[in-house]
């Protein structure tokens, strides 16, 4: 019911319901940030009407048809950048239309970061016309994270049941959760200036870091399985998108917290730490590889690419790196995802849904792949609309 309800406001532009109020006027846009905009609102009309048709995702899993996980709910988080952007009416009347089928609930596991990210949807549905009742459910599940805080470790043993058996899932214990839920957590203390979600999230933030993060290789582990992981070239395997999701992480989490605050602080020092190595690792075609070490032969990958792109351009834009050094970067990348765009119209060349680099194929494509590049196309936007802020 939620998932025809969708398609159907969707595919009518929502003409039913009130409409939201239409961003502010902004100055006249660079051409070419008009161009990402463009592009960006182009692939996400083409993505809502394939929301329930499944059939364009090369691996489909138990989460894939869930409005509420992980995989669409990537893809409103960058539907809320592109409404941000300038993006027709239609982009923002999707995302409340979204959260109301919802009924502004996120998915089904009260610890589990995969199911908290399409909260980041509803907190900023509730900024812009959905009011207090978008943010209840949300309030209410952070609520008894915060008071009941999961006494497990961080090293990642999947049992004999299955998945969803691994004890250290109700904590962060692997890379991806740290884009899923501490976003979130944060922005709902700004709406609501209770500290606690913003505390829980940074402590949670960190003590993944310490886990995860190699000093020597300035890259994150998808998860402790990984430490001793070597390729045949004896290369230790970083993977693109695990290593994406907490780049793009930091660019949505920094603007969060005051300036001169010690957490900012400490998360801005790793975000140029890890995009100095990020440059040195993007390839001649404008992509990075799979597996991050393994350039050679590698497939194009656009759900990497897109999470790096809009890092790079969000870190240039926010003044945290060198306009000279980084915008080529930028820009490279930028080209290589407009690449990726096939001539039917969706994102190509996405991995599909794994924990590790893979195979990739031109037509594969995800709803969160579509979400990296709403996101890196609103970065680029602003890149080109406005100088540094420092």
């Amino acid at each position: 019911m939620i998932a025809r309800s969708l398609v159907l406001l969707a595919s009518t532009a929502l003409l039913s319901t009130p409409l939201l109020a239409a961003p502010a006027p902004q100055a006249a846009a660079a051409p070419q940030a008009r161009d990402a905009v463009a592009l960006a609102t182009k692939l996400a009309q083409w993505q809502l009407a394939h929301m329930t048709d499944t059939g364009h995702v090369s691996r489909i899993t138990t989460e894939t048809r869930n409005p509420r996980a992980w995989e669409q709910a990537v893809f409103w988080v960058g539907m809320t950048a592109l409404a941000d952007a300038g993006a027709p009416p239609e982009i923002a009347q999707a995302v409340v239309a979204t959260g109301r089928a919802n009924d502004w609930t996120p998915a089904k596991r009260p610890y589990h970061a995969d199911d908290l990210v399409i909260t980041q949807s509803y907190l900023w549905a509730a900024k812009h016309g959905a009011g207090a009742a978008a943010i209840a459910p949300t309030r209410a599940r952070f609520d008894y994270i915060v008071a009941n805080p999961p006494r497990v470790g961080l090293a990642f043993y999947q049992p004999p049941s299955g998945y969803d058996g691994t004890e250290c899932l109700t904590r962060y214990c692997w890379c991806d959760a740290l884009f899923m839920a501490p976003p979130a957590m944060i922005e709902l203390s700004r709406q609501t200036g209770d500290r606690r979600y913003r505390d829980y999230a940074l402590r949670e933030f960190w003590a993944t870091t310490d886990f995860l993060f190699d000093p020597a290789a300035h890259l994150f582990y998808r998860d402790s399985r990984f430490f001793e992981r070597r390729d045949e070239a004896q290369r230790k395997q970083f993977w693109s998108r695990g290593n994406g999701w907490v780049f793009a992480a930091m660019a949505r989490i920094i603007p969060l917290l005051p300036k001169g605050d010690p957490d900012r602080v400490r998360m801005e020092k790793l975000f140029v730490e890890m995009a100095g190595t990020l440059k040195g690792l993007q390839k001649p075609d404008g992509y990075w590889a799979p597996s991050l070490l393994a350039p050679e032969e590698s497939p194009p990958e656009s759900s990497g690419t897109g999470f790096y792109t809009y890092g790079m351009a969000w870190g240039v834009r926010a003044g945290l790196l060198d306009r000279a050094a980084y915008t080529p970067v930028v820009r490279k990348g930028w080209d290589a995802l407009v690449r990726s765009l096939q001539p039917d119209g969706r994102l190509g060349w996405v991995q599909q849904v794994s924990d590790r680099p893979e195979r990739v194929a031109a037509d594969d494509t995800q709803f969160y792949g579509v979400g990296a590049f709403l996101l890196a196309a609103t970065a680029v936007a602003e890149l080109d609309r406005a100088p540094s802020k420092r």
